[in-house]
């Protein structure tokens, strides 16, 4: 068996994990929990998890918030800020900066988000040496556990497989 990938999910990917149990990243939380993938946080990102379950618009009652949250803290463990930090590129949105923090002090592999803004810090690469940003679907992709919509073109399921397989 593989050594298990170290990863770092923002709040989205979070809320699509274990709140909205969005099926098609039902396989990325199954890996979570078979230990196949170490989550990584801190206290500034669990804070923020917590902040956002309680958000109006979500109507979540206070027992699925904490059901969410201790879900998620149950399968992650907690990284200590380094002493002395590499440098990192500044994301446009000071307040995704914490998971490039938490990516780089944890050793993590991915940071796996849907964030538009740490997408582009990947286009640009600045980042590759310490670890990959990358989207759910593409981790899903790495594991072995991407299932495309029936309605992909042809060829397009032998290109995810392939991509698994690397």
């Amino acid at each position: 068996m593989p050594e298990a990938a170290r990863v770092v999910l923002d709040t989205n990917v979070l809320l699509s994990l274990f709140v909205f149990a969005d099926s098609r990243y039902a396989r990325l939380r199954e890996r979570l929990t078979a230990g196949e993938l170490i989550a990584l946080t801190d206290g500034r990102c669990l804070g923020e998890f917590r902040r956002v379950l309680a958000y109006p618009m979500f109507s979540l009652a206070d027992a699925a918030q904490r059901a969410a949250f201790d879900a998620y803290t149950a399968l992650s463990g907690i990284v200590p800020a380094a002493a002395e930090p590499l440098a990192l590129p500044q994301c446009r949105d000071p307040d995704d900066q914490k998971f490039l923090e938490v990516a780089r002090d944890g050793n993590a592999d991915w940071l796996v988000t849907s964030d538009k803004a740490l997408l582009k810090l990947a286009r640009r690469r600045k980042l590759a040496h310490l670890f990959a940003i990358i989207t759910p679907e593409r981790a899903l992709e790495i594991q072995g556990g991407f299932r495309p919509p029936r309605a992909e073109k042809p060829g397009c399921a032998a290109r995810s497989a392939s991509v698994a397989s690397a």
